[in-house]
């Protein structure tokens, strides 16, 4: 073909109509009269025809992203590499889906986090809304399913709750709450006074969870992942029964409960059949980190398939140690009649192609994985190094000279990061950032709903609405000057075997030690539980009472 073999666009920004967006009767027979007469080859005649027919919200897409989004009919598996583009590719095909007619009160999206799934129906509302010209909002209205596994399970149980025989005025423990609820258990047993040190309650709730959620045998897990806890067996069984007892007879759930009744849910054939019927299609984000329950719950809602696309990427599954298994992407195509169609996103457009390479010869050992080769347009002469240090110390050193060195060159502090994996492993960068006098932000660490005020609050507002919530009590209780673990218990203990468990505490008489901070409490609570403030009033009345004991409690209150 004679000239550059490029295809270039009119420099004009006017944006095109839709019988330019498509190709026209003509241009299809001049492309089929080119093609015959050997002046066009097949692969650039179908470059042609995607640009012509592209539409607009399309465009920036690459050609392998376009297919992913474009995708009609059975399962789809997106093997997203890393800086593919894969958020963005995810959100075009949900907004795509909307914009050819699906209902989005009809699509289920499921991501890893809930800061996720908000950014993945910002960038829908983006994208359909410049499509449909709706207003941004309209659009979130309608994607009314889009959450985690665990924030999607919890609406649904409570939506079938009677036909589990479940209450649905069940509370949720996170996993602190969950550890501390173990540790109670583990006191009244008696197992914190064994002769030899028996497992922490958050060993004991990592147990737990991987027991659940790779829905194992107990003394195989310990035997595989726990084996210094080999020699507890037998307590921690009697341990993890009491738990789920405690759990029953408090009205609460944790996280693994979440997934574990919604897979038990599942099995209720009315109930699947239900929620086949409800969702057309369903996305699920980051399947490599899911685990055994989560997969389960997702073939048992789309079994054979249809409308149903899980996008991951094998190299990257990281949360083995939560129990999530690689083995959900790596046989998910296999799982449908005929397999799943695979398209593979290894366009990269976040680092350089020394880096690339480096990454490629990494995953390439892998013994079993999906094949791509991330590449990218963005070349550099500079290629990643491998530093070899004695400890940690002399790794904070290196690192911190490396950054004065390019501040020298000229690159600013600001424009300089360094990446740990953990919070935890910044420890000796800070001490010695520190002592160079060196200026430095730290991203990372507490999340807003783990700090301990958040943590004081939310366990107030728990227990107001499920009296039988023992973690929540005891957390409160213990906020309270003179009272402790024990007096606590009893007055918890009081409150379970009462039919009335509210009423049993505005009963109680104040503790000794108490003193005038019980009939505080006891105020706060039945202003709380009446609802006589109002919305937000009553969150207002719980911040007084609370912030005299954050002042008494915590050292660091002001901050």
């Amino acid at each position: 073909m004679p000239g550059s073999g490029r295809i270039s666009r009119a420099a004009s920004s006017a944006p095109r109509t839709e019988t330019e967006r498509g190709s026209s009767p003509t241009t299809a027979a001049t492309l089929r009269t080119n093609r015959e007469c050997g002046l066009l080859s097949a692969s650039l005649e179908r470059t042609i025809r995607l640009v012509l027919d592209t539409p607009a919200y399309l465009e920036k897409l690459n050609p392998e992203q376009r297919r992913a989004v474009e995708h009609a009919g059975g399962p789809l598996l997106v093997i997203a590499g890393a800086g593919s583009g894969k958020t963005n590719t995810l959100a075009h095909r949900v907004a795509h889906l909307i914009v050819n007619g699906a209902d989005p009160r009809r699509i289920l999206l499921m991501t890893f986090s809930r800061r996720a799934a908000a950014e993945m129906t910002r960038r829908v509302e983006r994208i359909a809304g410049q499509v449909m010209g709706t207003s941004s909002g309209a659009v979130a209205e309608a994607l009314t399913w889009s959450g985690t596994f665990h924030g999607i399970g919890a609406r649904l149980l409570r939506e079938f709750s009677q036909q589990i025989g479940l209450d649905p005025a069940f509370t949720i423990h996170d996993r602190e709450d969950s550890a501390d609820l173990l540790n109670l258990i583990r006191h009244e047993l008696g197992f914190t006074e064994a002769k030899t040190r028996f497992p922490a309650k958050g060993t004991c709730i990592a147990i737990y969870s991987r027991v659940v959620n790779a829905e194992a045998d107990l003394d195989d897990v310990l035997r595989q992942h726990f084996p210094w806890c080999a020699s507890w067996g037998a307590q921690l069984r009697d341990l993890f029964g009491a738990y789920v007892e405690a759990k029953q007879r408090q009205n609460v759930l944790d996280y693994d409960d979440l997934l574990l009744y919604w897979a038990a849910m599942m099995k209720v054939e009315p109930i699947a059949a239900e929620l086949a019927q409800r969702f057309d299609h369903v996305l699920v984000d980051e399947y490599q980190d899911t685990n055994k329950l989560q997969s389960s719950v997702l073939l048992a809602i789309k079994p054979h398939g249809e409308g149903l696309t899980v996008v991951g990427d094998d190299a990257q599954s990281i949360y083995s140690f939560r129990a999530a298994t690689v083995r959900n992407i790596l046989d998910f195509p296999a799982s449908f009649d005929p397999a799943a169609d695979i398209v593979t996103l290894d366009r990269n457009y976040r680092s350089t192609q020394p880096i690339l390479s480096a990454a490629n010869a990494v995953i390439g050992e892998a013994r079993e994985r999906f094949t791509k080769n991330l590449w990218t347009e963005r070349l550099s002469s500079d290629k990643p190094q491998l530093v070899t240090v004695r400890d940690e110390a002399d790794q904070a050193k290196y690192v911190v000279e490396r950054v004065l060195d390019s501040r020298e060159g000229g690159l600013t502090l600001k424009q300089q990061a360094v990446l740990f994996r953990t919070s935890s492993h910044s420890g000796a960068l800070e001490i010695e950032l520190t002592r160079r006098n060196i200026p430095f932000v730290k991203f990372g660490g507490l999340k807003f709903l783990d700090a301990a005020h958040i943590k004081d609050m939310m366990a107030l507002l728990r227990w107001v609405e499920n009296p039988r919530d023992r973690v929540a009590g005891f957390r409160v209780l213990n906020l309270l000057p003179g009272i402790g673990p024990g007096s606590a218990g009893k007055v918890l203990d009081a409150m379970a075997a009462s039919p009335t468990p509210m009423q049993h505490l505005v009963d109680t008489p104040s503790p000794p030690r108490a003193s005038e901070a019980w009939p505080a409490m006891i105020e706060v609570m039945d202003q709380l539980a009446t609802r006589s403030a109002g919305w937000p009033g009553e969150l207002e009345r719980a911040r007084d009472w609370y912030e005299p004991l954050m002042d008494n409690v915590y050292e660091d209150a002001e901050t």
